[in-house]
């Protein structure tokens, strides 16, 4: 029997003030630092190169299970994926999904005592980006089957019992799905409104959950729900593995997007659905906790595939603008594509190698990566969706044409727009640009709000400011003297990145510990001005973050070209590589340092102010909007579902 519930106050919807938001975010926060973080270090000001350098090297024996393991998976995505096929037909073949549990790429991160492959992060990623050439649903199905879906919660905080139970069947034959986001709930996780309350050795779930990846196919989800706060519990938001075909649940809408046609998104109803206390991961209150721990490496997936967009971007624009003649020259040697197709190569050489070296060090865990992984995410997406529109552009009015029309009149069917368009979700999925620049601005500041949190805290007491004073000026009495001179003001600094015959990398590393110095001081200069508004200081915080994202990117190429130099027969043609990236990085830099003073984010406010009373009415005069009738936001009213439910196992 299911236990009536009291239908007014536990579905409520929250109603919290942004303050309660940023509690509840901070919060679900890692506080501790354990370990030590190379970006956490640059954005002190610290260029720490011994922590990326020399390069962190994989065990032979993941090598050789990785490299064997990609043999196979080429040759499946070569026979067996029909990318185009999924686009036209905006589904993945049963038949394919059933070839990649037979070849176990359900089980690539998990466990070889619990049927999976035990692959490293590095090998894993490297997977990704294969399979996400061949079909970028396929890549994002098994991403969110392995890097969010149930397996790496478990791996992180379940019990012994749930490992027993789960990993065997997510290894080879049950997808998983991530359910946290709601029709009215985004980013803002204070105002989750699905409810799991609690009933003997049980919790009755309630609510309604949008966007959920594999969702419509998948067997086993792991749920964000809010379990109500009473005087025995502490309650608040938990996680939960849910059998996908319990009664109760109704998968009421399989989403059609712009990109990604064959992804199985849906709006999931849950109703009454119960789920054992046993299935609950971790306590009470730790679901955010869980869910951004998990995201710590399992963002690192969508840059991986950024990689292999990347890669697919530099091989077509190097056929096509070889071949391509305008007034008497292949296109490439028109030095306007020829900066195009030099930018494609430059960036993806360097954003493998930020993704690589965030993956070796993922998976020494000797570092704390949270910070490299979120920049490689940020930087991945937005460098990965520029490389795709310059492809576009490198192709002309080929690019604009769908595959199926290149076709059909004779001539070779590149899916260029289609991978601008499977590349656009990348700003948005697993944190947005936005976000992310929020997310990692606030583990920048860290150490600044560590010391000096309490004195721009206005309900902190004049004790406690008093104390934070004290540990104020003792932290900044030894940091602040460190970031006016350092190595990178010394010529010879770094000389064995400028080997004979080589481009000289040294210079670059020498700019970015300069540069990280002078971020450093922005931000402190920016703290001292603003105190406790500089949270509403997006615009600033979000160039800060996009400058430390260079700096790390830079260091990156810089370490992977010395790498390949020494190990590898293309050690000169990436020094070449990672010396074009640095230069047109540094341009790039230097542009948002100018931006940080030199803005007009105080006009934006006062002109968005006028966009939302409607003084700029008038400017949307003569337009029809092809917009049909309904509401901005779904209803999300608990209660049985209306709709067919059209969730669908692959067997």
């Amino acid at each position: 029997m299911t236990a009536p519930l009291d239908k007014t106050q536990p579905h409520d919807k929250p109603k919290v003030t942004e303050r309660e938001a940023r509690e509840v975010a901070e919060a679900a926060r890692e506080r501790d630092w354990r370990k030590p973080s190379f970006a956490k270090e640059l954005f002190l000001g610290r260029f720490r190169l011994d922590l990326i350098h020399p390069h962190p090297m994989p065990d032979s024996e993941d090598v050789r299970r990785g490299e064997k393991f990609l043999a196979t998976l080429r040759e499946f995505c070569d026979t067996r994926i029909d990318g185009a096929l999924i686009e036209r037909e905006a589904r993945i073949p049963d038949e394919t999904v059933n070839g990649l549990k037979e070849l176990g790429a359900l089980g690539m991160k998990i466990d070889t005592r619990y049927g999976g492959l035990g692959l490293t992060q590095v090998y894993y990623n490297r997977a990704l980006s294969l399979v996400g050439s061949a079909s970028p649903a396929v890549g994002a199905l098994l991403s969110a089957h392995q890097s969010i879906g149930v397996p790496q919660p478990l791996k992180l905080f379940g019990t012994q019992e749930q490992k027993d139970a789960f990993l065997p069947r997510l290894a080879r034959t049950d997808i998983s799905a991530f359910l946290l986001t709601e029709p009215d709930v985004g980013s803002d996780p204070a105002r989750l409104a699905t409810t799991a309350v609690p009933d003997g050795d049980s919790y009755v779930l309630d609510g309604v959950k949008l966007w959920t990846t594999n969702g419509v196919v998948a067997d086993l989800l792991v749920v964000m729900a809010r379990v109500p706060k009473t005087e025995e519990r502490k309650g608040g938001i938990t996680a939960f593995v849910v059998e996908a075909d319990s009664p109760g649940i109704t998968v009421e809408n399989r989403n059609a997007f712009m990109g990604l046609r064959g992804l199985e998104n849906g709006v999931t109803r849950f109703h009454q659905v119960r789920v054992p206390a046993a299935n609950r991961i971790g306590p009470e209150g730790a679901g955010l906790k869980i869910a951004l721990t998990t995201l710590n490496t399992g963002r690192l997936s969508l840059p991986a595939m950024c990689v292999g967009a990347g890669k697919w971007c530099l091989k077509t624009a190097r056929e096509w603008s070889g071949e391509r003649e305008q007034w008497g020259r292949p296109v490439a040697r028109h030095e306007a594509v020829g900066a195009k197709i030099s930018f494609i190569a430059a960036t993806t050489f360097a954003l493998e190698a930020v993704v690589d070296l965030s993956s070796q060090m993922a998976d020494e865990n000797r570092n704390d990566i949270r910070i490299e992984a979120a920049l490689a995410k940020l930087y991945g997406s937005e460098m990965g969706w520029l490389m795709a529109d310059e492809l576009v552009q490198i192709r002309g009015g080929r690019g604009f044409e769908t595959a199926d029309s290149l076709a059909a009149r004779g001539e070779r069917p590149v899916p260029a727009e289609q991978m601008l368009r499977d590349m656009r979700i990348n700003r948005i999925f697993e944190g947005s640009t936005e976000i992310m620049h929020l997310l990692i601005a606030r583990e920048a500041v860290d150490a600044h709000l560590s010391v000096a949190g309490d004195l721009i805290d206005p309900e902190k007491s004049f004790s406690d400011k008093a104390k934070a004073g004290a540990q104020a000026t003792a932290f900044y009495a030894r940091w602040l003297p460190k970031l006016v001179a350092g190595p990178g003001g010394l010529p010879g600094s770094y000389a064995a990145f400028h080997p004979e015959g080589h481009p000289d990398l040294a210079t670059h590393l020498r700019y970015v510990e300069r540069s990280a110095r002078k971020l450093a001081r922005s931000t402190f200069y920016a703290m001292s001005r603003w105190q406790g508004k500089m949270e509403t200081k997006q615009g600033f915080l979000g160039r800060i973050v996009d400058i430390g994202a260079e700096l790390f990117a830079m260091s990156a190429a810089c370490v992977r070209a010395e790498l390949l130099r020494t190990t590898d027969t293309n050690g000169r043609e990436a020094y070449q590589l990672a010396d074009v990236f640095c230069r047109q990085s540094r341009i790039r830099v230097e542009e948002l340092f100018g931006r940080l003073w030199n803005n007009t984010d105080d006009l934006d406010r006062k002109v968005v102010s006028g966009v939302l009373s409607g003084t700029y009415t008038w400017l949307e005069d003569g337009i029809v909007d092809p917009s049909g009738e309904g509401p901005w936001i779904a209803d999300a009213t608990p209660g049985p579902s209306s709709k067919d439910n059209v969730h669908r196992p692959i067997r």
